[in-house]
């Protein structure tokens, strides 16, 4: 028979089951019809023929119930038929099913929802064409440490390099855009020609840069994004050739590109413009650009970085630019790899605590369906004794445990959803690719493969026991044999959960203290009732310095007259904030330890009374006061890190420093406190601090430091009004407390906290509920031995510590091999940990101790029930 008239057959016998038994009905009939008459025709009468013609076909009921299982169509009723009576059986049993239901939905739902987040970041490939072959260039000092690159080596890179087809650089620019009611202070880029086509993506309006755009004396043009010409725009369709204003500049608008359009290198740039940098400037070799470039068909990172290695070593020996370590090495890494750098150890052990929840959450279903296996065996043993298959038992406890699955896997996605939002709406700052991160057909399907695998794989487990049950032994009450085999089997799982949770709660409480012990780090100031804002100067008028420099002296006296400011400060960047202004730092005449003029020291130019305004301590000489201004000789105070380390034994006051390039030496007249620069946790507190006026360029961007008698927060409207009353075309952004910044510095960390602490307590109370669960069943079990042991003289006591002796028998076996399992799953906490050890014993003391007590009380209420069973009803019943 032909595939289409097998299909057509199976479908018409699927719906119309009526007409299908009528025509196996008249089939039968006729068969032995002919039948009848070929007996006939050897010389056997009517009666005896018809009686061998059904006699060969073994009864015409037998006969039509083998041509009905004929076809695929048998295969897809039996199944429909086995799904029917798994949800009867279900539905016979709400407390059981919903008990599954919501133990599933919560496994698959938190693992799908952290599945939908991490994927984009770490699995799936960037939104470019080829983007495997796209690597990020980094040139790597001799400390191991990565740094970032020079228009010189660029420049050199492009010319000689083979392993690459392309290569760009770039660096951020935040362009003032005036022109409409307020000014906006715009994210943006400076990149060279080449940057659009090393990501592969074109713009879908106009044209990308060329080589003719991107020269020291080039034309002002730039390209937007595409929510930039819709938001400031209208989506006009003639933007092409019109120029808009930014820093007072006209810039020509080339292109637009395209709605979706993904810049993992900065995801929040809205504008692009040529970097237009020659070699005669003196910052062609300075450290401040990324390098990016699109490798060649059928070259890898590892063959692209030995070829960089070669050129870098050959560019340095040839030029001796001075601004490198001639030890500088360089490195290749695959694009997807640099953006997830900084957060895929937190990814990866957020994704690995959601798996162990899944397979607690798995586990506890296991243990449910093998309790409702030994209360079912009586009914599984009748089945086999009239004749069931051991195949169709197991196939039948296939399906319902995948209909249980496929229950929890609805439910679950609806949990995946909101947490999939959750998760985008508390994600830390940073956090690469959170566009990409939403509810997909990738996030169905993973929860469509995660459902089937669990009602296949843990559904199996209980099916076997169920259907290996002998009828002969099942069917005589009281099987000790068979229900002491579900009992062990069952009381492993428990120990199993245990054990899991246990890794979960550690791995929970070492984030708990390290973040303790994260924010407990003296920042080096005080971040109370200190409020922080950026403001920039823009426009022809402020191409002068001295026009810079009053602007911003202006802006602050205004400042200092708001009614319940004490203190205000100007500085050219902040600590904690992002900001990384750093510039080679070197002693004359030389010290011990002068390898400063190679080592970035942050450098900030800050008013007067920045120091008491940020309460950051003196240690030695003088602040910088209003003695300190460009006509009078030029004065520094540094960090008590530089003065520890590089002027070891000399008092720094009085030595000479020269601050990145060649300029005037600043006499150094104090010593400060250290303060955290990038990170709590990161020990960066070489910095030196000069006045703006003294130093050799006017800093268009400062940031605004305002310490206040009450809420801070309460005054940005009249800061506001204050700035804007000397230029209202400046604009003002990134307000906030300087404690929320130093909040922000532990953001990951609180981030995978808070995620771990929601699992490590699912997997608590899982774990609980799977002691719980068991010793329930035990009791159950052992009925009518617990009231042997009453009516023999057991008191409710001793039956109440037997009981509670098999709850925190498990626990305690669970706990031991947790403490195993964590000491080595802990490990890959080790970059999320700040000053704990991953066998912190107060963590682990803490947490054994927790465990104990929450089993204690899921054994009480099953111990209970036991000490109170009455001997003489179930002496009776018997």
């Amino acid at each position: 028979m032909s595939p289409w008239r097998q299909l057509r057959r199976g479908l018409r016998a699927l719906t119309n089951r009526r007409a299908t038994d009528s025509e196996h009905a008249d089939e039968v009939d006729h068969y032995v019809e002919q039948a009848t008459a070929a007996y006939m025709a050897r010389g056997m009468s009517e009666t005896d023929a018809a009686r061998a013609a059904r006699m060969e076909i073994g009864g015409s009921t037998q006969a039509r119930e083998q041509m009905r299982a004929y076809g695929w169509e048998n295969v897809v009723d039996s199944t429909w038929s086995d799904v029917r009576h798994a949800v009867r059986r279900l539905r016979a049993a709400p407390g059981f099913t919903l008990m599954a239901v919501l133990t599933l939905s919560l496994g698959i739902g938190a693992t799908t929802a952290i599945f939908s987040a991490v994927n984009p970041i770490l699995f799936e490939p960037l939104p470019y064409p080829d983007s495997k072959r796209i690597a990020m260039i980094w040139e790597i000092a001799s400390d191991g440490e990565r740094s970032e690159g020079t228009f010189g080596m660029y420049r050199e890179l492009a010319v000689r390099s083979r392993a690459f087809e392309t290569i760009a650089v770039l660096r951020p620019w935040q362009p003032t855009m005036t022109g409409f009611d307020q000014p906006e202070r715009l994210n943006g880029q400076r990149v060279s020609a080449s940057y659009f086509a090393v990501l592969g993506v074109s713009p879908r309006m106009g044209r990308a840069f060329t080589a003719s755009d991107d020269r020291g004396d080039g034309p002002n043009v730039a390209v937007i994004s595409d929510g930039l010409w819709r938001r400031r725009f209208s989506a006009d369709s003639t933007i092409i050739g019109r120029a808009v204003s930014l820093d007072g500049n006209a810039f020509v608008i080339l292109g637009v590109m395209p709605n979706g359009f993904e810049n993992v290198l900065a995801p929040d740039a809205e504008i692009w413009a040529p970097l237009q940098y020659d070699m005669a400037q003196g910052r062609a070799w300075g450290h401040h650009l990324r390098t990016v470039g699109r490798l060649r068909p059928g070259v890898n990172v590892d063959q692209a970085t030995r070829e960089l290695t070669a050129i870098g070593t050959q560019v340095l020996a040839e030029l001796r630019p001075e601004t490198y370590d001639p030890k500088t090495g360089f490195r290749a890494v695959p694009l997807r790899s640099d953006v997830a750098r900084n957060v895929k150890p937190a990814l990866v052990a957020v994704l690995c605590a959601v798996a162990l929840v899944l397979v607690i959450a798995c586990v506890n279903v296991t243990n449910l369906l093998l309790v409702r296996g030994v209360r079912r065996r009586a009914e599984f043993a009748l089945r086999a004794a009239l004749g069931a298959r051991q195949s169709r038992l197991i196939r039948q406890l296939l399906t319902e445990s995948i209909v249980l699955s496929a229950l929890g896997g609805v439910c679950g996605m609806g949990i995946a959803i909101l947490g999939v939002r959750t998760l985008i709406a508390v994600s830390p700052p940073g956090l690469p690719r959170v566009a990409a991160i939403g509810v997909s057909g990738t996030m169905f399907a993973f929860g469509v493969a995660v459902t089937t695998l669990i009602g296949v794989a843990f559904g199996l487990a209980p099916a076997l026991h169920a259907a290996r049950s002998s009828p002969n032994v099942e069917l005589q009450q009281g099987s000790r044999r068979a229900t002491g085999g579900h009992r062990r089997v069952r009381s492993a799982l428990v120990v199993a959960e245990v054990a899991l949770a246990l890794v979960l709660l550690v791995g929970s409480g070492l984030l708990l203290r390290s973040l303790e012990r994260l924010f407990a780090v003296d920042a080096g100031f005080d971040a109370s009732q200190l409020l922080t804002m950026q403001v920039q100067t823009a426009g022809p008028r402020y191409r002068e310095d001295s026009t810079t420099y009053r602007f911003f002296f202006q802006a602050l006296a205004a400042v200092r007259q708001v009614p319940g400011v004490t203190a205000a400060a100007l500085s050219s960047q902040l600590p904690l904030s992002g900001d990384a202004d750093l510039f080679g730092l070197k002693f004359h005449p030389s010290t011990i330890n002068n390898s400063g003029e190679l080592r970035g020291t942050f450098r900030y130019a800050v008013s007067p009374g920045y120091f008491e305004t940020m309460r950051i301590p003196l240690k030695r000489g003088r602040f910088l006061d209003d003695r300190d201004m460009a006509q009078t000789e030029r004065v520094a105070v540094i960090s008590e890190s530089i003065a520890r380390r590089r002027l070891a034994g000399l008092d720094p006051i009085g030595h000479r420093v020269s601050i990145g390039p060649p300029t005037p030496l600043y006499t150094i007249v104090g010593v400060v406190g250290d303060v955290r620069q990038m990170s709590l946790a990161e020990n960066e507190a070489d910095a030196v601090y000069v006045t703006p006026a003294q130093w050799h360029f006017a800093d268009n961007v400062m940031s605004l430091i305002v310490r206040s008698r009450d809420d801070a927060a309460v005054l940005v409207p009249y800061l506001r009004e204050a700035i804007w009353s000397v230029d209202k075309d400046q604009p003002i952004v990134r307000v906030a407390t300087m404690q929320e910044l130093v909040d922000a510095s532990g953001a990951s960390r609180r981030f995978a906290l808070m995620l771990f602490e929601v699992f490590a307590f699912a997997a608590l109370i899982l774990a609980a509920a799977g002691i719980y669960g068991v010793l329930s069943g035990s009791v159950a079990e052992r009925t009518r031995e617990i009231g042997a042991r009453a009516a023999l003289g057991g008191s409710r006591s001793h039956i109440l510590r037997l009981v509670l002796r098999q709850g925190m028998a498990l626990a305690f076996v669970g706990i031991v091999l947790g403490i195993a399992l964590s000491g080595a799953a802990t490990q890959g906490l080790v970059s999320l940990l700040f000053a704990v050890s991953p066998l912190d014993a107060v963590t682990y003391a803490a947490v054994i101790a927790l465990l104990l007590v929450v089993s204690l009380v899921a054994c009480l209420v099953p111990a209970w029930r036991a000490a109170r069973v009455d001997p003489a009803i179930v002496l009776r019943a018997d």
